[in-house]
């Protein structure tokens, strides 16, 4: 196994232009480089390069240009987390409201496996996620503010604030073994089906974590796709082999996801930010277009459009 070199700021430099990169400010650069750290600059790479077998850069592409995409991809990732941090919070408050207004509110009676599914294959399931929410309870009962203000005044610690330090992972599993009807109440305040939402959480918290630990996002791709949606059909997103190439693992997936879950003042909102960081982008791209970068995130020439949509008519605009 070849080992993997210690380079200075000069050495990484040097391996950006061999590859036919163009550095104006070799200063510049280089402090970038120190503050943000070649591996990570590096991963951006890709989209510049002439092709698949050839990875030399195209004509003209500078390393102004590879951090552009870098930032725009920083400006993105904190767009989309406060996003979905909303709809984290709102989606622990609703699914809270739900169980303890009808398993009640001490933990020794909104924790009985009968309040889950009876299925048996996932009776394990349901018995682990039990024991991981008790000991949540245990860990965070004095450690923060609200649990330990509850321990140590009423002696136990109701589901709406649980729920405050319980991982998004943990309160979408517990959505995929929640009790059918159950499971239908809390998507009825979504407007989404059941099986949709069971696909969708798992989608939103792994993004939520790519979020929050900087992986790179504009090109991320999710193992699950989403089940086609009257979005696709409105927007006349294009297919192949009967299959829409946009939208269904990408991140414009994400995007038709976060549409069906947050406030449509909030999405309109989240559009215009992300507008905003794409026309940024596309100003400081010399070497490749805009359409390049907004096809490896998935997104079709009419993403924007995807505001525009009304939720209650959503259903009656696909049919007609």
């Amino acid at each position: 196994m070849i080992e993997k070199q210690f380079k200075n700021l000069d050495e990484q430099l040097e391996i950006f232009k061999h590859k036919g990169m163009v550095v104006f400010d070799e200063k510049y650069a280089k402090e970038v480089l120190l503050r943000e750290n070649y591996f990570f600059l590096n991963g951006y790479r890709h989209l510049f390069y002439r092709s698949t077998m050839d990875k030399r850069f195209v004509e003209g592409m500078t390393f102004e240009e590879l951090y552009s995409l870098f930032l725009f991809d920083r400006t993105l990732r904190n767009i989309l987390f406060k996003y979905l941090l909303v709809i984290e919070n709102n989606l622990k408050s609703i699914t809270s409201y739900q169980l303890s207004k009808k398993y009640g509110y001490k933990e020794r009676d909104y924790l009985k496996s009968k309040n889950f599914t009876t299925s048996p294959e996932k009776q394990r399931q349901v018995a682990d996620l039990i024991k991981k929410m008790k000991r949540q309870i245990r860990v965070n009962g004095s450690q923060h503010t609200a649990t330990q203000h509850y321990v140590s005044n009423y002696g136990y610690i109701p589901l709406w604030i649980l729920v405050k330090v319980l991982s998004f992972g943990i309160v979408s599993e517990m959505f995929s073994i929640l009790k059918k009807e159950d499971q239908v109440e809390i998507c009825k305040v979504y407007g989404v089906e059941v099986e949709d939402l069971i696909i969708y959480l798992p989608i939103l918290a792994n993004y939520r974590n790519l979020c929050a630990h900087e992986d790179i996002l504009f090109e991320n791709k999710t193992q699950k796709e989403i089940n086609d949606t009257v979005y696709h059909k409105l927007l006349n997103i294009r297919k192949q082999d009967d299959e829409y190439v946009y939208g269904k693992s990408d991140l414009f997936a994400l995007l038709i996801i976060i549409k069906q879950m947050i406030r449509k003042e909030e999405y309109k909102n989240m559009t215009i930010e992300i507008e905003n960081t794409i026309q940024t982008l596309n100003y400081n791209l010399k070497s490749i277009g805009i359409e390049k970068v907004l096809d490896r995130m998935g997104f079709p020439l009419n993403w924007k459009d995807l505001a525009k949509i009304e939720r209650s008519k959503d259903n009656e605009q696909a049919n007609n």
